[in-house]
C-alpha cells in the first residue's frame, strides 16, 4: 500500500553548514533562516530536491517547520537526485541538471530558472509569502499566501473543475471551495511548462484574495435617479401583478439563512423580481462580478445581455464576468430573476479592479495551514509537468476496460425489475452497453445508510447482479453515500465510537425524503471509521457482486446551501484537526477507504470509483469524477467543456458529465416534453451524446425524462440513430482509447487534452474553450447551440487535418465554418496520426481484438503504441501487458509494425491488421468500407510500404 511522506526537519541530518545561522545544507536540499520582519513573517524556508525538475518548498514563521504528514503527497521512492549548492553576495543557489533555484538572502524570494539562466517563474520580489495567525478550535494555525510573478503571454490552467465557463485563468479569480459541481484541485499548469501544486486543504482563493463586496460597494442609482440602491419590482410571474416596489442596495440571497431577507409578503415560488437603475465606481478598469444563482436569471449591463442562465432552484451555480468602467460614469443595469421554488438562491457580489499587488500574478491564499507548502514542477512539455504532479500525488490507476464503454443510469431505477428490463432492452435493440448504475434510495425510505436493499423492490439483489453478469455481460455500479439516518443500526455502530459529525443531529435538521429524516455523515478522516464504512459496504453490497462504487455528496454535502461557516461547523471536528483546516479533502479520504478496503478483500480486482467531489491525489485510489448535478441546458453543456479540460489539466485523467444534464426545466418533464420543447430535448441529448462519446468516461444520467436513448427518441429517428452511431463509434475506437488509458498509467498521459497541451506554440489556442484533443489524434468540436447546423472552429497550426468522416484534407492554422448536421459533430484527425479501429461491439469483452483496421493519416512522421493487458486485474502493475508499436516514415512512405514487447495471460499470439493509408489524394475514413488486404501479425516486426 502507499505510504505517506513525513517531511520532518532533522537538524542533525546535514552534511555541512554554510554561513552558520543562515543556511543549512541538508541531504536533500537547503534549510534557510530568514529575518522574520524582512520576509513577511517567514522565519524558516526549506527547499527539498524531489528530482531534477521538482522542488518542494515549505516555509514557516516559526523556528521549526511542521512535520504533519501530507494528505495529497505520497512517498516517491525515487533515487537521490544529484544537486549542487553555491552562493553569491545576495543569493543562495540550488542547482540540478535541469533547474537553477535562487533564493534571495534577505527576502527569501525564489526564482526558478533553466540552467541557461532564463527565468521560468519567480516568487514576488519580497518573497510573496504572508502568514496571518488564526486560532481555530484552540489550534494555532496561519492564514497563508504566496504570490508568483508569471509571464503575461502565458496561459494558466488546472485548479480543478469549475462551472463559470472560463478556460485560461490568467488574470482571473477562482474560488477553490468544494461544492456540488465544483471540484477544488490546487494545481496550476502553465503554457510556460511548469506547474505549482499548492499543498493546503483549506478553502483557497486563486487570484485577487480581496473579500467580495455587495452591490452597494458601487454607487447605485434607482431608475428614478435616487441614490443608494436599485429600483426593485416584486411581481407575480404568471400574471405580472406588481406586489411590491422598493429600493434594494444589495442582492444577497445565497444561502438558506439569507432567504429571510426577502420581503415577507413576496411568494418566492410564484414570483419575479426586476432590479433596474445605474451603477458607477470610483476607479477606472474592469470590475469583476460574481453571481451565484438558481432559477432563471438575466443580467444586462450597459444595454448588453451579459448573463442568461437557468439552474435548478435547489442547486445554485456560479457565473462571473467583467465590466469595464470609468470612474464616476454610470452604467445602466437591469436584472431579472424568476426564482421558481421556495428555496431558490441569488447573490451578486463584486470586486474592484485588481489591485497592483495582485494584478497579472498567480496568487494562492488559503484560510488555514500549519505551514506554507508547495511543489514547483518543471518539464519540457505540459505532459511532463503533469507527470511530476503524479509523481508527488500518486499514479492514476488503470480503470477496468469495461469502464471505458457506455454506462446507462437515471435518477433513478426504482426496482430490480426496471434494471433488468432496461439492460434486456439494450441487448435486444443491439445498443452497446457495459455498465448499469443504480442511484440512491434503493434502501427503505427511513434507512439511509443501512447499505441494504429494500426487499419489497429488490427481492434478490445478488441474483439480479449475477444475471446482469452472466446473461447480459453487464457490470453493476451502485450509489453509496457517507450519510446515516439517526438511530439506524449502522448509525449506532459509528456513534458509539464517536465517529460521526454530530452538529446536524444536534440541529435536528431534516432532509428532503418523505416526512424528512435527521442524518449526518461519518468522519472519513478517521482510519478506523473508514475501515468500518468499508466493512459495511463489503458485507452488504460487495459480497453480492457489486462491481464499482458511486460515491455521492462527498464535498461533504451534509446540508445543501448552508453557509460556509455552517458547513465547517457541520463537519467539526475531524479526527485530524479542525474542519476549516481540512475542508476540501473529505472526498480524498472517503475514496481512500473504499479503495484500500476493496483491495484488501479482492486484491486483484480493479477498484473503480466515481465520486462527486475530488481532491489532489484521488487518482491513486481508482477514482474518477463527474461534474455534479448540473442543469439540462445548452448553455450548461458549453460550460462542461472547459470544466472537464481544466479538471484533466489538473492531473486527474478520468472525468465525465451527466449526458443531457442532470436536472431539467419544467418544459421537459411535466409530464413529457412536446412541440418545440420535445425538439430541443432530443437535440440537447443528441449533441451532448456526441460530446460525451469523447470524454474519458461515457455516461448518461439525469432526472426524468428517462435517459435511455430509446426513451429520448424513437428508434429510426435521426436523434436515435445519431446517439446509436456515437455509441458504436466509442466501441470501434476502444483499441485507441484503451491504449490511451495504458499511457495514463505507464507514462502519466492525459486523455482529454486542452489544445495548448499539443499546440502550445500556437497562441491562438490559449483561450479556446470549446475544442479539445481526445488523445494525440482526434480534434473534438462539440456543438452547443440548439438548431445549429454549423459551427466556427479553429484548426491549430501543424501539418494539416483530415475530416474523420470523409478523409478530406484541410490545411492547418485556419478558422473555418464546419458543417454540423444533427447527425454529426465536427471531428478531425491530425496529419501524422495512426488510429486503430475495431469492430462494433455490444460490450467491451464481447470478443478479442483479433482484427483491426489501422488508419495511417500521412503528411508527417507518426507513431502509435497499441497497448493491451488483462483488462480487469492488477497484472499491469506486475508487468503483465504488451505493446505493439506502429511507426510511419513520411519520407520513405513505410509503416513499420514493431516486434511485440511484453506479454500477459490470454494474449493474442496472432492477429490481423488491415492498413489504410490516408493522404490528400486518397481520402479514406473509418465510416467508409475498405477493401485493403489483411496483414497477418504474429509478434514479429514487419514493414509495409504505401502504394
Amino acid at each position: 500500500m502507499i505510504k505517506r511522506t513525513l517531511p520532518i526537519v532533522l537538524l542533525t541530518c546535514f552534511t555541512s553548514w554554510c554561513r552558520a545561522g543562515e543556511v543549512e545544507k541538508l541531504s536533500d536540499g537547503l534549510l534557510i533562516k530568514l529575518d522574520k520582519n524582512a520576509s513577511h513573517g517567514t522565519s524558516r524556508l526549506r527547499l527539498q530536491v524531489v528530482n531534477e525538475k521538482i522542488i518542494h518548498v515549505t516555509a514557516s514563521p516559526d523556528e521549526t517547520i511542521s512535520s504533519t504528514p501530507s494528505l495529497m503527497a505520497v512517498e516517491t521512492k525515487s533515487p537521490a537526485t544529484p544537486w549542487e549548492y553555491s552562493e553569491d553576495k545576495d543569493t543562495y543557489i540550488l542547482s540540478t541538471k535541469s533547474l537553477q533555484v535562487a533564493v534571495n538572502k534577505t527576502t527569501g524570494q525564489i526564482i526558478y530558472r533553466y540552467p541557461s539562466g532564463k527565468i521560468i517563474v519567480s516568487e514576488n520580489p519580497d518573497g510573496g509569502r504572508k502568514f496571518s495567525p488564526v486560532n481555530i478550535n484552540g489550534k494555532q494555525l496561519y492564514g497563508i499566501q504566496q504570490i508568483f510573478q508569471v509571464n503575461p503571454r502565458a496561459a494558466l490552467y488546472g485548479l480543478g473543475q469549475h462551472q463559470t465557463g472560463l478556460m485560461n485563468y490568467y488574470g482571473e479569480d477562482v474560488d477553490l471551495t468544494q461544492y456540488n459541481s465544483i471540484a477544488a484541485i490546487p494545481f496550476l499548469l502553465s503554457t510556460d511548462k511548469y506547474g505549482i501544486l499548492w499543498d493546503n486543504y483549506s478553502i483557497t482563493k486563486f487570484g485577487d484574495p480581496s473579500t467580495r463586496k455587495p452591490l452597494n460597494a458601487l454607487h447605485l442609482e434607482s431608475k428614478d435617479g435616487h441614490s443608494g440602491g436599485l429600483s426593485a419590482t416584486y411581481a407575480n410571474k404568471t400574471n405580472g401583478k406588481v406586489l411590491l416596489k422598493q429600493i434594494d442596495s444589495t442582492i444577497n440571497y445565497e444561502f438558506l439563512e439569507d432567504l429571510d431577507k426577502l420581503p415577507k409578503s413576496f411568494p418566492l415560488a410564484q414570483g419575479k423580481i426586476t432590479w433596474e437603475g445605474k451603477l458607477s465606481g470610483d476607479q477606472n478598469g474592469d470590475y469583476k462580478f460574481f453571481v451565484q444563482s438558481s432559477g432563471y436569471l438575466k443580467i444586462w449591463m450597459n444595454g448588453k445581455l451579459v448573463l442568461d442562465k437557468w439552474r435548478e432552484s435547489w442547486n445554485p451555480g456560479p457565473s462571473q464576468f467583467k465590466l469595464p468602467m470609468q470612474k464616476g460614469i454610470a452604467v445602466p443595469v437591469r436584472i431579472e430573476w424568476i426564482p421558481e421554488t421556495t428555496q431558490s438562491f441569488l447573490s451578486i457580489n463584486l470586486l474592484s479592479p485588481t489591485p497592483a499587488a495582485y494584478d497579472g500574478k498567480a496568487v494562492f491564499t488559503s484560510e488555514a495551514g500549519e505551514k506554507l507548502d508547495y511543489y514547483f514542477m518543471g518539464g519540457s512539455t505540459m505532459d511532463e509537468v503533469i507527470s511530476g504532479y503524479r509523481q508527488i500525488t500518486g499514479k492514476a490507476t488503470m480503470p477496468p476496460q469495461w469502464a471505458l464503454g457506455f454506462w446507462q443510469s437515471r435518477e433513478r431505477y426504482k426496482t430490480q425489475a426496471e434494471i433488468e428490463q432496461t439492460v434486456a432492452d439494450f441487448r435486444k435493440k443491439k445498443i452497446p452497453l457495459d455498465n448499469i448504475v443504480l442511484d440512491w434510495s434503493y434502501w427503505k425510505e427511513n434507512a439511509w445508510g443501512s447499505q441494504e436493499f429494500d426487499l419489497s423492490r429488490f427481492p434478490d439483489a445478488a441474483g439480479m447482479i449475477q444475471r446482469l453478469h452472466q446473461d447480459y455481460h453487464t457490470q453493476f455500479m451502485i450509489s453509496v453515500w457517507p450519510k446515516f439516518y439517526e438511530g439506524i443500526p449502522n448509525y449506532q455502530l459509528f456513534d458509539q465510537q464517536h465517529w460521526l459529525y454530530k452538529q446536524n443531529i444536534l440541529n435536528q435538521q431534516r432532509d428532503w425524503i418523505g416526512k424528512g429524516y435527521i442524518s449526518t455523515f461519518y468522519d472519513a478522516f478517521n482510519p478506523n471509521a473508514r475501515q468500518l464504512f468499508w466493512q459495511l459496504l463489503n458485507e452488504k453490497l460487495f459480497s453480492k457482486g457489486v462491481d464499482a462504487w458511486w460515491l455521492d455528496a462527498t464535498e461533504p454535502d451534509i446540508l445543501s446551501n448552508a453557509t460556509i461557516a455552517a458547513r465547517k461547523k457541520l463537519m467539526d471536528p475531524t479526527a485530524i484537526g479542525p474542519a476549516a483546516q481540512y475542508f476540501n479533502t473529505y472526498s480524498l479520504e472517503n475514496a481512500r477507504g473504499v479503495y484500500e478496503g476493496q483491495r484488501s478483500v479482492k486484491p486483484d480486482q480493479r477498484v473503480f470509483i466515481l465520486t462527486r467531489s475530488a481532491y489532489a491525489g484521488i487518482q491513486r485510489y481508482g477514482a474518477a469524477s463527474w461534474s455534479g448535478d448540473i442543469a439540462a441546458t445548452f448553455e450548461e453543456m458549453a460550460r462542461q467543456i472547459p470544466a472537464g479540460l481544466n479538471y484533466s489539466m489538473s492531473g486527474l485523467p478520468y472525468w465525465t458529465t451527466d449526458i443531457g444534464g442532470f436536472f431539467v426545466e419544467d418544459k421537459y418533464d411535466r409530464p413529457n416534453p412536446v412541440g418545440p420543447a420535445l425538439q430541443e430535448w432530443r437535440e440537447l441529448n443528441t449533441r451532448w451524446f456526441q460530446y460525451g462519446a469523447f470524454c474519458p468516461l461515457f455516461r448518461s444520467h439525469g432526472q426524468y425524462p428517462y435517459r435511455e436513448m430509446f426513451n429520448i427518441a424513437p428508434e429510426g429517428s435521426e436523434a436515435f440513430n445519431t446517439m446509436l452511431y456515437y455509441d458504436q463509434l466509442r466501441y470501434r475506437l476502444l483499441p485507441y482509447i484503451y491504449s490511451l488509458a495504458g499511457n495514463v498509467y505507464h507514462q502519466d498521459y492525459t486523455i482529454m487534452r486542452g489544445l495548448p497541451m499539443d499546440f502550445g506554440y500556437d497562441s491562438a489556442v490559449y483561450k479556446i474553450r470549446d475544442q479539445f484533443m481526445f488523445g494525440d489524434a482526434l480534434l473534438v468540436n462539440p456543438v452547443t447551440v440548439n438548431k445549429a447546423r454549423s459551427r466556427e472552429l479553429y484548426l491549430p497550426k501543424g501539418d494539416g487535418w483530415y475530416d474523420f468522416y470523409t478523409g478530406k484534407y484541410l490545411s492547418s492554422g485556419q478558422h473555418i465554418t464546419a458543417t454540423a448536421p444533427l447527425s454529426r459533430m465536427p471531428l478531425y484527425v491530425k496529419a501524422g496520426s495512426i488510429l486503430p479501429v475495431g469492430p462494433v461491439l455490444q460490450y467491451t469483452a464481447e470478443r478479442k481484438p483479433d482484427t483491426l483496421n489501422i488508419y495511417v493519416y500521412t503528411g508527417k512522421d507518426a507513431s502509435f503504441e497499441l497497448y493491451e493487458d488483462e483488462n480487469i486485474n492488477y497484472g499491469y502493475e506486475r508487468g503483465a501487458y504488451s505493446r505493439i508499436r506502429f511507426t510511419w516514415n513520411e519520407a520513405g512512405k513505410t509503416l513499420q509494425i514493431g516486434a511485440r514487447e511484453g506479454s500477459f495471460p490470454g494474449m493474442l499470439e496472432q492477429r490481423y491488421f488491415r492498413i489504410i493509408f490516408v493522404d490528400r489524394q486518397h481520402p479514406a475514413a473509418p465510416d467508409q468500407p475498405s477493401g485493403n488486404e489483411l496483414t497477418t501479425y504474429n509478434g514479429i516486426e514487419k514493414t509495409i510500404r504505401a502504394i
